[in-house]
Order: C-alpha cells, then sequence, then structure tokens
C-alpha cells in the first residue's frame, strides 16, 4: 500500500522537496513563528528580547501533512552555545540545551552562558549527567549505581528537576512506550536510571563532526536524511523525529551557517513544526 502524506503520494511529496524549499511561505509552529527578515546572525544583546510562544496544539490537531521536529544540543554550555542562541533567534525557532554539569562548573564564561540559558524562552533544559562519563562510556556504564548518582548530582545542581534526561555516548530511550539500548552494556545502568524517574531520549538523527570538530557535510545532506527518516518510518515515534548535534559544533562560520540553512529550509518547507522535547509524546507520563 502506498503511504500518503497530506492526501498525495509521499513520494511525489519529498521528491518535491526543493522545489518547496524555494516557497516562501511562512512557518506556524509550536513555539512561534518564522522570522522573514534576512538578517545575519548577530550578537544577542544583553537584554535581547524573547519570542511570543505560541500555544502548543494537541498532538492529533497537528494536521497530517505537518512533521514534528525536536531540535537538541548536548553538552552544553560549551563553546558555541552563544551562537546556537543566535541561529535560535534569528529563525525563531525552540530547542533543548542537554546540559553537562562540570562544562557549567569550567569557566566562568560557561557559568554566563548557562545564565543565558535558563533565562531564554526559546530553550528548555535537560539533563545529560554530570561528568559526561570522564568520556570513559565503557567503565563509566558498568557501575549502575554511580550513573544513577552521577545524573542525581547535575539534576539537583542544574535544578533540572523533570527528569528528562540523555545518556552520555549512548543512544538510549527509556520511556512507557520506547525501549531502546544501542549497547547491551548499558541495559543496567539505564534500567535503574528508569527506575530512579529518568525519562530516557536519545535520537532519531544525529550530525556529527569532522575530526576538527565542525559541523561535517553541508545541510542538503541532512535535509535529505531528514526526508529519508520520515519516507521510511525511522523515527522512534511515527511523524516526530528527534534531532541531534552539539553546542562545541558551532564555533566557525561555516557551521554556524549550514546550520541556519538547515533550519531555514526546514521552515521554508512549510511541512515541519519545531517543539521542545518536554512535548514529546508521553513524555510526561509517570514512569511504570
Amino acid at each position: 500500500m502506498t503511504k500518503t502524506f497530506a492526501e498525495r503520494s509521499l513520494k511525489t511529496t519529498f521528491l518535491g522537496m526543493f522545489a518547496l524549499m524555494s516557497a516562501t511561505s511562512i512557518l506556524f509552529n509550536s513555539c512561534n513563528k518564522k522570522n522573514d527578515k534576512k538578517e545575519s546572525v548577530k550578537p544577542i544583546p544583553e537584554d535581547h528580547p524573547v519570542a511570543n510562544i505560541v500555544p502548543k496544539p494537541d498532538d492529533e490537531k497537528v494536521h497530517s501533512d505537518k512533521r514534528v521536529i525536536y531540535l537538541t544540543f548536548d553538552d552544553g554550555p560549551n563553546r558555541g552555545t552563544e551562537n546556537l542562541l543566535r541561529i535560535l533567534h534569528k529563525r525563531n525557532v525552540c530547542a533543548t540545551a542537554f546540559l553537562v554539569g562540570k562544562h557549567v562548573y569550567g569557566s566562568k564564561k560557561q557559568q554566563q552562558d548557562l545564565e543565558l540559558l535558563r533565562k531564554d524562552q526559546l530553550i528548555e533544559l535537560a539533563n545529560h549527567s554530570f561528568t559526561h562519563a570522564h568520556n570513559r562510556y565503557t567503565d563509566f556504564y558498568k557501575n549502575a549505581v554511580a550513573v544513577v548518582h552521577d545524573f542525581d548530582t547535575a539534576k539537583d545542581s542544574l535544578r533540572l528537576y523533570d527528569k528528562i534526561a540523555r545518556t552520555p555516548g549512548r543512544n538510549i530511550w527509556r520511556l512507557n512506550n520506547i525501549t531502546v539500548t544501542d549497547l547491551k552494556s548499558s541495559k543496567e545502568a539505564a534500567d535503574q536510571l528508569k527506575q530512579a524517574g529518568y525519562k530516557l531520549v536519545g535520537w532519531d538523527l544525529e550530525w556529527k563532526p569532522t575530526n576538527a570538530m565542525a559541523l561535517k557535510g553541508k545541510h542538503e545532506e541532512m535535509l535529505k536524511k531528514v526526508d529519508s527518516i520520515f519516507f521510511n518510518d525511522l523515527e522512534k515515534t511515527s511523524r516526530h523525529l528527534v534531532f541531534l548535534t552539539h553546542d562545541q559544533y558551532l564555533n566557525d562560520g561555516d557551521s554556524i551557517n549550514e546550520l541556519d540553512l538547515f533550519i531555514e529550509k526546514l521552515q521554508k518547507s512549510n511541512r515541519f513544526v519545531f517543539r521542545k522535547i518536554s512535548e514529546y509524546p508521553k513524555i510526561k507520563e509517570v514512569l511504570n
């Protein structure tokens, strides 16, 4: 049976993606409206204005020709955090920052960046552990009790009390309706985090870095991957795609420009809405 996308063939719709991207339609999404003005990425004023937040529609009220994208950024606050905020304000879209506790206390600049994130209505904050496993992932996940303690430390020190979290170095999901573990050696730690009340969210698509820690590849490639995931039903929840990249990859002009163009083209296609991860389906349910 041929799948339909807004009562048309999906194949026909996605073949026309780049034609749609050239359109000038304005995206209506759950966070905000797109700003049409073609402006360069400018520094955020000390008291920069906050975008008006449009009330979130119920999921069943999202039109059948729309797909939901959750922009998420790991390892902040970090190099590139301010550049991320500039892009989000330029395009007027929301996102979720998964924070690492020790990064907040790494420097005075990182503490200042946390305050920028905390007061910004376009961003919500979530837990990405305190130590980021010291970047020794295999050892970290061997001790499930220590893993839970690490996330609790981040929760308490950063005041992240809703317990939405992402595991460092692992694509793990633990929600009522989704259980995914990429490496079996991490299963016990993931299960213990769920028992402790953490709602673990992985990702459907990652924009990876080069060896120089810049965004790898062009925005056109990422747009094709977005289409492929929706076309082939590869997202964990149908019609909902969790996108991942990292603050620290936004530290050069090319990377900043590519992410900006990626978001702009998604907006111009008029086929997507953007939401924060706390609006992911069923994420607010009490875990069994």
